[in-house]
Formats: C-alpha cells, structure tokens, sequence
C-alpha cells in the first residue's frame, strides 16, 4: 500500500473515531510533514461523495455527516427539557452577524442589557467563543461563532448565513424585527438533523455593565 492510501485511511480513521468536527490543523499533527492533508481530504470527500454518509467541511474543520437528502428519512422526535430563550437566541444572531463583538455591543445592538446566563448557555454549547480584547479602554473581550455552529446549523462558513434576499425568498421578512427573524431560523431543526441545545426561558432583564467591557460603539464587521 502507497503512503497516501496509507494516509487516507488514517485521516478516515480519525475522523469516524471523533464524535465532533475535527480542526484541519490537529489532523496535520497526526501526519506526517510532508503529506498534503487538504488534498487527502478533497480525495476523502470525493470518495464519499454520492453515499449515505459525507464527509464535510465546517470552517475549519471536518466531519462525517448523513447525506442531506437522507436527512428526513432518518430524523427522530427527541424530547427536550429546555430551549434556547429568544434572548440567547438574539444574542447568537448578533454574535454571527457581527462578530468580533463586545458584550457592550451585543446589548446595545438589542437595546437591552444582558446578564451573564446567554453567553454561559452559548459558550457551553460551544457556538461561541472569545476572540481576544479590543483595544480601546476596558479592553473588553469580544466573541465569535465556532466550527460547532457552522457544523450544527450545516453551514459551510459564515457566508453562507441567510442574507436580505434569502430571508425575503423564505418569506420571513415581516413588520417583525430583524434579530425576531433570524430568532425563528435559529429555532428550526437543525439541517444536520442532531437535536437542540437548550436554556431555561428566561428574558434578559437590564444589567449593570459588565467591569470586564468597555462601552464602546458597535462595529459593522
């Protein structure tokens, strides 16, 4: 057997051994240096391509996944204690549409202040995570979405978020806010057909701000 056979077999191998997406770069650590991994895994992908079973790329990392066409046949009813509330819901909206941002922003951007209970739910998700300090005074922390996001919603990277046509084509635009929109998208079945991370329903209600942020004017980024 030929090293890259070899080495697509171990890239297999890892990857179906792992209940979560993989980051690309911890599947280079398990290689040898000089083997191309992101062209082993396009041939990976290619051999799946067409079965039961894909494999797919989320940011930047990859998974087995059930083909999409699949999905339906195979999505069971599963019975959850608890759901995400419109306020984490919002605040993930707002994270994926504008991250990096503050907590600050996130509250300013929704117009209400926001305990700590959004982000813990979100973060023990694992759809967000900090991406570092801005620097302006306070050097507040600023969030973004992860790998786990793209792979629960099945997006293959930010840009394919819904954007003002598609949210028109789907008919969801309405007198409803925007983030109200983007809130019934979230709270769909997820495409990958795997089951909801929930929260206790429970409204933010104003907060002190946070010592750890800076007030600082939200960024369109």
């Amino acid at each position: 057997m030929d090293g890259g056979a070899h080495h697509i077999r171990l890239l297999e191998a890892l990857l179906f051994a792992s209940a979560e997406p993989v980051p690309e770069r911890l599947l280079v650590r398990r290689l040898p240096e000089a083997a191309d991994v992101g062209a082993l895994l396009e041939e990976l992908k290619g051999h799946y391509a067409g079965r039961g079973v894909n494999l797919v790329k989320s940011g930047a990392s990859w998974a087995f996944r059930t083909a999409p066409d699949l999905a339906g046949q195979l999505n069971q009813e599963i019975e959850v204690g608890r759901k995400l509330s419109r306020a984490a819901v919002e605040t993930l909206a707002v994270i994926a549409y504008h991250q990096p941002v503050t907590r600050a922003e996130i509250e300013e951007i929704r117009g209400v202040g926001m305990n700590r209970g959004s982000l813990d739910m979100l973060l023990e998700a694992g759809w967000i995570r900090p991406l570092g300090r801005r620097h302006t005074p306070g050097r507040p922390v600023t969030w973004g979405t992860t790998d786990a996001f793209l792979d629960h919603f099945a997006l293959h990277d930010l840009g394919d978020l819904p954007g003002l046509d598609e949210l028109k084509a789907a008919g969801f635009l309405d007198p409803r806010p925007a983030l109200e929109l983007f809130s019934v998208i979230v709270s769909a079945e997820p495409a990958n057909g795997e089951g909801e991370t929930g929260e206790a329903e429970n409204e933010d209600a104003p907060a002190p701000p946070d010592p750890d942020d800076g007030l600082t004017n939200p960024v369109a980024e």
